[in-house]
């Protein structure tokens, strides 16, 4: 597939594409993003902002309950935001954290009573 093809517009049904020397050389003109259209990069930026955000709500949520199954996602979120660069890096770091603290309180419960839930009471 040649770039004229993917960046030719599709037209709806019914629609009549138009047809004339215009038509091709726009299709071979680069597109463009209106002004304001977010782009790859600032994309990929909100997604790494919203993945520290979750690695961090994940890792404290996971201090108190299903640490087993909440600590490693927080992990991998965390690593996930901070490797695409995130803004909110402070964040991230703190799901990381909390993620490994997740781990942390895991090992201590089986090791402490061979389990790995909570009890409250005798």
């Amino acid at each position: 597939m040649q770039l004229a093809e993917l960046v030719r517009p599709q037209h709806r049904r019914g629609a009549r594409p138009d047809t004339g020397p215009s038509a091709e050389s726009a299709a071979e003109a680069p597109a463009q993003a209106p002004p304001g259209a977010n782009g790859p990069a600032e994309e990929r930026r909100k997604d790494a902002d919203g993945m520290a955000v979750a690695a961090f709500v994940l890792g404290l949520v996971g201090l108190l309950v299903m640490n087993m199954l909440l600590g490693p996602t927080a992990v991998v979120l965390a690593a996930l935001a901070l490797r695409r660069g995130t803004a909110r890096r402070g964040r991230a770091l703190l799901g990381l954290a909390l993620g490994v603290a997740d781990l942390v309180v895991l090992a201590v419960l089986v090791t402490a009573n061979g389990t790995v839930a909570w009890s409250f009471g005798g």
